[in-house]
């Protein structure tokens, strides 16, 4: 949650500083002001991307790495791929308590791929800790 909390704020930091960027006193600075922030927003190699490398999460699947994602992670709870993007997320974002050191992994993989209709126990947030560390999913 700490991570989650931090990544917030570096986020909102980073959305205020593109709002706060102006070229001028007219009104006529709105407009390119719109554009840059669209065009900042839009890049995957901006600002956003760099937070959530240092922050230890990799990027998205794509492809096949997906699909061995998301079948390591039915073995651990079948039900937690039923949202194949929420699950592809928290593994993400499970990736910052893995390669932060968390000493409380376990626990908090049992929290991120709990969701809607999903529980998962803390024993499959391990197995599912050991997936991702097996696949080197982390490390991307």
């Amino acid at each position: 949650m700490r991570t989650r909390t931090t990544i917030a704020a570096v986020m909102a930091a980073l959305a205020v500083s593109l709002v706060g960027c102006s070229s001028g006193d007219s009104g006529e600075a709105a407009k390119p002001q719109a554009t840059r922030t669209a065009t900042a927003s839009s890049e995957p190699s901006s600002a956003v991307s760099a937070t959530e490398k240092a922050a230890g999460i990799p990027p998205e699947p794509t492809g096949g790495r997906r699909e061995e994602l998301l079948r390591a992670l039915a073995a651990a709870n079948p039900d937690i791929v039923k949202y194949e993007d929420k699950a592809i997320d928290a593994a993400r974002n499970q990736c910052a308590a893995l390669n932060g050191g968390s000493g409380k992994a376990d626990w908090a993989a049992s929290q991120r791929f709990t969701y809607k209709d999903v529980t998962t126990t803390e024993a499959q947030g391990r197995q599912i800790n050991e997936a991702l560390e097996g696949l080197g999913f982390c490390t991307a």
